[in-house]
């Protein structure tokens, strides 16, 4: 009989810190792979041991450890990736199943580790930040999007065309911040992603590709994609955004979290009622001193109200609606 083919277990981690008002993801070198290029970055992976490894969890934590010199603290399993082609390395035979985590960190000065940095979450989803308003990017997407369709069977179209309005938030459909991993996948179909192209080891064909944001070595960028919008739908139950804070922080800083993990702004008097009323945090008596204003009063996350409520998010995300 001949040899089953290879199974390796890879664990992956999509790291994010807010620093200031800008989403940060911690990446790495992918190394001397086929077909991935030097200027590409890749999230934190490294090879699960089964005689080594005591749990998938401590050695996702030693991974990044070893790679990039930072610790973790909050670590939820994100997703197992397992279709066929994903990675590179499975030319040499055998097959590469992904398992991947979501980390939140704060940000840190990586001393002990030359090939990882941190990046703008969004320089890889640049049509996902509408803090500053509807990107102008997104009419370009639209308008490369209705070429596509152009380009297919009549019978196939009518349903791409209604999947391309409520992912993209185009017509009277509105904005659904929750839809990341949906909406890369669709640009990928439509063959407009240089991942499509890399995976292909071929040039991107459509000029749009260029600003599509950076791509990443494997399928990196759609595990970001995934990672991305776990956070933003955990915002609305779970307390996850204090994972990025210190333990004393102002109201404001808070609220910079929320929209840069969001790609949404929130209306600061509205956001800072909820927080209070929601029995989230509770004020420390001290005030942060900065130059050039009032002294903004400190609180801490309040722990208490793991107890007392069932899903304590920090906010609901309301999306713009129309153009």
């Amino acid at each position: 009989m001949p040899d089953a083919p290879q199974l390796v277990v890879d664990l992956n981690a999509a790291v994010l810190a807010v620093t200031d008002d800008q989403p940060r993801l911690l990446t790495v070198a992918p190394g001397a792979y086929p077909g991935i290029g030097d200027d590409f970055r890749a999230l934190p992976f490294g090879p699960f041991d089964l005689e080594r490894d005591r749990t998938l969890e401590r050695c996702i934590r030693e991974t990044v450890t070893r790679q990039t010199g930072g610790s973790l603290g909050y670590v939820e399993q994100l997703y197992t990736f397992a279709d066929k082609g994903r990675d590179p390395r499975e030319l040499a035979g055998g097959r590469i199943l992904s398992i991947a985590y979501l980390a939140l960190v704060q940000e840190s000065v990586l001393e002990t580790a030359e090939d990882a940095s941190w990046e703008n979450c969004y320089d890889y989803f640049p049509w996902e930040d509408w803090r500053r308003g509807r990107p102008a990017l997104i009419d370009e997407i639209e308008a490369a999007l209705r070429d596509w369709l152009e380009g297919l069977p009549g019978a196939d179209r009518v349903g791409r065309r209604e999947r391309i309005d409520i992912c993209f938030g185009l017509g009277d459909v509105g904005w659904d911040a929750y839809k990341v991993l949906e909406r890369y996948e669709l640009l990928y179909e439509a063959q407009l992603i240089a991942e499509y192209w890399i995976d292909r080891g071929q040039s991107p064909a459509s000029a749009i590709s260029a600003v599509l944001g950076k791509p990443m070595a494997f399928d990196h960028r759609r595990i970001l994609a995934t990672g991305l919008g776990r956070i933003r739908g955990k915002l609305r139950y779970r307390p996850v955004a204090f994972e990025l804070l210190p333990e004393t922080f102002t109201l404001l800083r808070l609220q910079q979290v929320v929209e840069a993990l969001s790609g949404l702004q929130v209306h600061k008097q509205n956001f800072r009622r909820f927080v209070e009323r929601s029995g989230l945090v509770e004020g420390t008596g001290q005030h942060e001193v900065s130059t050039g204003g009032r002294p903004a009063e400190l609180f801490r996350f309040r722990r208490a109200v793991l107890r007392e409520r069932r899903a304590p998010g920090v906010a609901t995300l309301q999306p713009p609606r129309g153009p």
